[in-house]
């Protein structure tokens, strides 16, 4: 039997592209809902006065669709694709996972609904309703039993890094979930339920949707690069340092809050130590690629991949930094957090799922990609209109915080932030354009397999688990 034939008969193809489908659609929502948002700080928001398209609550629909429309769906898109091929087993049922995927798609949407009717929860990246917040659990934990089978099954006990993450991140996400939504609104009010919150929103971040981008780093890398990962006792430095630093670090969104200072200063140092952490991960991955270089010129899943490991690193170094106090005197409620925020979402765990999408679509369309100069400029339009928005934000940050810090007229900051408002419009504008180009590829994919532009027009199917 021919190994694509195998990972046929163990990867359900059907799932798979209607997950990276759904994602791809949520993407389109947090991209216009995110300009619109950012036009009403140029005062042309096209929705004054109609309550439920409100600029408040159109922020929320932006970021609950990145993190479960957009983020989920493509991360569960990459698992499908994943763990069969590390474990040798299918998943438990494949009618399972086709009804799990619809139900996923109705919770997003009604918690969309629900947010635009006013019924969100004040609790930050937990606003979805509190009748969905049940419903998303129990879905979550379907789709967690749906792909750990494949897991338990494996005859080798040998588990390969990627697996070490996906396993920690599932339990990690139900733990999470219900801590974020069930405690700060029924168990603890005040300023416990506030650190609660603050645990919440980085733990949904550093212990779900890091362990599921470091998995399918973990996966891709090798298998595109034919060579195993440089040093697999670096992956697992890098496993349990994130399993032990990042969950002591989400105070630092209340910094200067009324929570106790030992947990704000554990915190800071928290966050300075993970920066080893993730040297060793980014050492580990260029370490990987020396030798290989000149495939980013001409792989372009590749080329996503160690672009997001560059703002991974970035975003990171960062952080250690606007962490500590004495930064937080300049940058505290300004548009720097904006930026960081930006940085981490889209420019390292969306810039890796849009390399899997790179990587995926040619496979599930069973055509090689109609446009290499597409890709290309899907590739740089998004990495230069990403960068604008993060550069003009973070000036923005400097120049609002400064301001106030001289204790100037409110009405100046506005002023002196206008500028930067207008380049960040600007590079959505950029960012919107080119996932357009990607939508048009991806379809003519479809319909037209020739291909004259492409450098490496033969497709490979991987079934082969990713080496060791």
């Amino acid at each position: 039997m021919s190994t694509v034939g195998a990972s046929q008969k163990i990867v359900d193809y059907t799932v798979v592209r209607a997950h990276l489908t759904a994602g791809l659609f949520f993407f389109v929502v947090v991209l216009f809902t995110g300009l619109l948002y950012g036009l009403q700080l140029q005062q042309l928001y096209p929705f004054p006065g109609i309550e439920i398209l409100s600029p408040g609550r159109l922020r929320m629909v932006h970021t609950n669709a990145a993190a479960y429309g957009f983020l989920v769906n493509l991360f569960a898109a990459c698992l499908y694709w994943i763990i069969p091929r590390l474990t040798g087993s299918p998943t438990l049922s494949v009618t399972f996972g086709r009804v799990i995927f619809w139900a996923w798609q109705l919770i997003v949407l009604s918690a969309a609904v629900g947010i635009l009717l006013g019924e969100a929860q004040a609790v930050e990246w937990g606003e979805t309703p509190t009748w969905i917040d049940p419903v998303a659990l129990f879905g979550a934990a379907l789709l967690i039993i749906n792909l750990t089978v494949p897991i338990a099954r494996r005859r080798d006990r040998n588990m390969y890094v990627t697996l070490w993450y996906y396993s920690a991140g599932f339990v990690w996400l139900a733990l999470v979930y219900a801590m974020g939504n069930f405690l700060p609104q029924y168990v603890l009010p005040g300023v416990g339920g506030a650190a609660v919150v603050g645990l919440y929103i980085h733990d949904l971040v550093g212990l779900f949707v890091t362990p599921m981008g470091w998995g399918l780093m973990y996966y891709m890398v090798p298998v595109i690069l034919k060579k195993p990962i440089w040093s697999h006792t670096l992956s697992l430095v890098g496993f349990w340092g994130l399993a032990f630093f990042y969950p002591l670090q989400g105070i630092h969104h209340f910094l200067f809050s009324p929570i106790p200072m030992y947990a704000q200063y554990g915190a800071i140092i928290s966050t300075i130590a993970i920066e080893i952490v993730v040297f060793t991960v980014i050492v580990n991955f260029f370490m990987t690629l020396r030798g290989s270089a000149d495939m980013l010129r001409t792989n372009m899943s590749l080329r996503w991949f160690y672009a997001g490991m560059v703002m991974y690193f970035t975003t990171c170094f960062q952080c250690a930094f606007h962490t500590t106090l004495t930064f937080q005197k300049v940058i505290h409620f300004t548009d720097w957090v904006v930026a960081h925020a930006h940085l981490v979402m889209f420019g390292v765990f969306g810039f890796w799922l849009l390399g899997a999408v790179d990587y995926l679509w040619p496979r599930l369309a069973g055509n090689a990609w109609y446009s290499w100069r597409l890709r290309a400029w899907h590739f740089w339009g998004t990495v230069l209109g990403l960068v604008l928005m993060f550069g003009s934000l973070t000036i923005a940050g400097l120049v609002q915080g400064n301001l106030w810090a001289a204790l100037a007229p409110w009405e100046q900051s506005l002023i002196g932030s206008t500028p930067f408002w207008t380049a960040r419009t600007v590079s959505g504008v950029m960012i919107i354009g080119s996932q357009f180009l990607l939508f048009y590829n991806m379809w003519m994919t479809t319909r037209r397999p020739t291909l004259v532009e492409e450098p490496h027009a033969v497709l490979v199917d991987d079934a082969a688990p990713a080496p060791v």
